[in-house]
């Protein structure tokens, strides 16, 4: 299957890379820090959660937490999820990601929208080396929004008129519906998007569509 872009958009986690066993390490040690010791994350838990806007996670791990109280250990949870994510070693990278970015970026401008925390886009181009193939990028931390609107502000911003969005949850799949961007669902990811305009397996199978 073929489709017609003049621009390609990324989500990050689930999608280019899995960080979640950094991340519910980093975010375990930030918890226990606070006088929590009944929460423990794994990451299994957290691939159910990410692709969530970040305050939406906090509520979900920390339900009995007061909303001054989420805000201070999710800020505790990012600072060590950065450090840990930036020390490592490991590439978390999915197979053939970085190869295949570089060759579409030949071909088309790419982005990256995520729900994630500002800084932390930075952070996966920085480690993979692919910043000089992103055009550009958004995420909630920086604007507070959502991933749809985020979407479009990319996609306007840029001037794209026919963007394509590959994510790999259906709440990806409910931005794109907002954006009125076609999506492919990775579907060696975090959840399921049956509705999508396309599927891969794997990162690869996206030079067959562009």
């Amino acid at each position: 299957m073929e489709m017609r872009a003049d621009g390609i958009i990324f989500d990050v986690d689930g999608t280019l890379w899995d960080s979640t066993e950094i991340v519910a390490g980093a975010w375990n040690q930030a918890i226990i820090e606070e006088g929590i010791t009944d929460v423990h994350l794994t990451g299994e838990i957290l691939k159910g959660l990410f692709g969530k806007t970040m305050d939406v996670i906090a509520r979900n791990i920390l339900p009995e937490a007061t909303e001054e109280q989420r805000e201070r250990i999710l800020e505790r949870c990012c600072r060590y999820e950065h450090e840990a994510l930036a020390a490592s070693e490991e590439d978390i990278t999915y197979p053939q990601v970085i190869e295949v970015m570089q060759t579409l970026a030949e071909r088309y401008p790419l982005f990256i929208v995520s729900n994630c925390q500002s800084g932390y886009i930075e952070l996966f181009l920085e480690k993979t080396g692919l910043g000089k193939f992103v055009t550009d990028m958004e995420c909630f931390g920086n604007t507070k929004r959502p991933k749809g609107e985020n979407i479009r502000s990319v996609a306007d911003r840029n001037g794209l008129d026919f963007p394509v969005y590959v994510g790999d949850t259906l709440g990806d799949y409910e931005a794109c519906e907002i954006a009125k961007v076609p999506m492919i669902f990775a579907g060696y990811g975090f959840g399921e998007a049956p509705d999508a305009e396309a599927e891969i397996g794997q990162f690869q199978e996206l030079l067959e569509i562009f």
